[in-house]
């Protein structure tokens, strides 16, 4: 299927020499000497990702046939296919020696780093622990996973590796399938990571944020739009209120349903035939046998690294300002340097790619020597276990090299600009959040992975809602739209790289855990067009439309969900795990 494709795109690049004959510099603007084939490197890239399923092949090839039609206007079929490919490592150079993108890849692998020091000293194990031990029945153990997942915040993979292999004997003590402890543990990762003020999230979030701005020349300030997109991540705050609401009432739906009956009535929190997986990704990084574990060890780091990035916004920001010549706000921050209108505006004159870099660095210092006082490790073992955490973000750093690359190539063939002409008369504004909501979700579904989506949709969806509103709130939305939908449609895939660690942190089968999740993932999705992005299209305020929507979902799932057995198997009979 794949040299298939590749040999149907050779066949394009050819069809396109000879269908461009026109091509010539000196065009009035890219957008109108191109036309309809501004769009090839963003349909090629979505193509190939329903394709392949590889989101870096997809994103490279989107880049290159981008490339390959700015040359095309100059050279002929083979040169511009040579020095097509050379223009896509010098839009990834470019990239990569920007500033801003540089700090934002730093402190994502910084941050993995600070991940493997604190899972090394045992401390997220030991909060885990300790919340575990407040389990007593069904409803609280499946509150006190859903807390946990909320407070490993900082990143999905951690989620994922940390709750399950806690939570997994007190949920198959109380007989919680594993089904539902891995629908917990999913959706408790991409969700909250993807919003969470610091993670290993935020800086690529904020890098496609502040390209998308630049392309429409505003110079915003990325972090703090992040801040306001998080009240339109509908789908993120739904499925985590959802699960909420699931495990209080102890009510469930289709298929979790019978799992969950399964498990209570019968005692088998496997279902037969189950085959479960379990995880070895974090074997490296568990504590040494011996290991006494501190939930303080988890705490510190994770404090450090929240209150330094906090000072580090303010003091970044302070000295932006006062060296900026804008007598109003220096006078301001003079006068009255800690009052809530000079805080936002230091915070907002921040540049969060260094200060998150420089928190995370920080942070892992103290960690280390945390680490080294308590004989957890010693220096070289500590700069080891720190760097092994960085390796596995360096695919992150990949995916926003050619991220950043195609919105660079699509800036300059004017698609944008193209689109905007093109269906800035025919798509109703109201309609544009819900539109690229499922778009986004189709793209993630079909490649596993959050990241490439928003690096495909970004670049569009900015540009395109600025043409259709000049409401800065709309724009805000529907960059809202295009990180949620990309989230939702990775929590529905199977081959997502999430959706798999859940399974394995939960031991659980994996199909049986995405035939599970994927109703409820559905239903979230829709809840969250219908009740979400529709009625704040339409116009109503986000602080009517979120609140009401949560009440709804909970009264959905009191009165529309089916009550799971309380029956248990016989006294002393044995909870059934199949083969583990």
């Amino acid at each position: 299927m794949q040299r298939r494709f590749i040999l149907l795109l050779l066949s394009v690049l050819v069809l396109l020499t000879m269908s461009l004959p026109t091509l010539a510099a000196g065009a009035e603007s890219n957008a109108e000497t191109y036309g309809i084939w501004t769009l090839v490197p963003p349909i090629v890239a979505i193509a190939l990702a329903f394709i392949t399923k590889n989101v870096i092949l997809s994103l490279f090839v989107g880049v290159l046939s981008g490339t390959y039609l700015l040359q095309l206007s100059n050279t002929n079929f083979v040169s511009s296919l040579i020095l097509g490919f050379m223009d896509v490592i010098s839009y990834a150079l470019s990239s990569l020696a920007d500033s801003w993108n540089a700090g934002i890849i730093l402190q994502v692998l910084t941050i993995g780093g600070l991940i493997a020091l604190i899972s090394k000293m045992g401390g997220a194990k030991a909060v885990a622990e300790a919340l575990a031990k407040r389990a007593k029945g069904p409803r609280s153990a499946q509150i006190v996973t859903w807390l946990m997942g909320i407070l490993v915040f900082f990143d999905d993979y951690a989620n994922s590796l940390i709750v399950g292999p806690i939570m997994r004997s007190v949920t198959d003590k109380l007989r919680i399938s594993r089904e539902k402890l891995a629908f917990i543990v999913d959706a408790t990762a991409a969700p909250i990571a993807g919003i969470a003020l610091i993670s290993t999230w935020v800086g690529y979030e904020i890098g496609l944020i502040n390209d998308g701005y630049l392309s429409i020349g505003q110079q915003v300030n990325s972090y703090g739009i992040f801040v306001q997109t998080i009240p339109y991540r509908f789908y993120n705050i739904l499925m985590l209120a959802f699960v909420f609401f699931t495990s209080y009432f102890l009510r469930d739906f289709g298929p979790m349903y019978a799992a969950e009956r399964r498990a209570r009535v019968q005692g088998q929190v496997l279902s037969p035939g189950a085959k479960p997986m379990v995880s070895q990704e974090a074997t490296g990084l568990e504590p040494a046998e011996g290991t006494v574990l501190n939930p303080w060890n988890a705490i510190i780091p994770i404090l450090t690294l929240i209150v330094a990035a906090f000072a580090g916004f303010y003091y970044n920001g302070y000295t932006a300002i006062m060296g900026s010549g804008d007598q109003n706000l220096i006078s301001l921050l003079k006068t009255s340097p800690f009052s809530f209108p000079a805080i936002r505006e230091a915070f907002g004159a921040s540049d969060a790619s260094v200060v998150l870099f420089q928190a995370a660095v920080v942070a892992s210092i103290v960690a280390i020597a945390m680490g080294i006082k308590q004989k957890i490790f010693d220096l070289g073992e500590a700069i080891d276990t720190w760097v092994h955490g960085m390796k596995s973000l360096v695919i992150t750093g990949v995916i926003l090299l050619l991220a950043w690359s195609l919105s660079g190539v699509i800036k300059e063939l004017g698609t944008a600009k193209y689109l905007v002409n093109m269906l800035s008369d025919s798509v109703p504004a109201f309609l544009l959040p819900s539109l690229i909501f499922i778009l986004g979700s189709m793209i993630s579904f079909a490649t596993g992975t959050s990241y490439g989506t928003m690096g495909i949709l970004m670049p569009l969806a900015i540009p395109f809602a600025a043409a259709l509103s000049p409401d800065p709130n709309f724009i805000v939305m529907n960059v809202g739209a295009v990180l949620t939908g990309a989230i939702f449609g990775d929590h529905c895939s199977p081959i997502s790289d999430t959706t798999i660690l859940s399974s394995m942190g939960a031991a659980s089968d994996h199909i049986d855990h995405v035939k599970t999740q994927l109703p409820y993932a559905i239903g979230v999705g829709l809840f969250t067009i219908f009740f979400g992005y529709l009625p704040v299209g339409l116009g109503l305020s986000i602080w009517v439309v979120l609140p009401v929507s949560i009440v709804i979902l909970g009264l959905g799932v009191r009165f529309f969900g089916r009550p799971v057995e309380v029956e248990t198997a016989p006294a002393g009979a044995e909870v059934s795990l199949k083969s583990v």
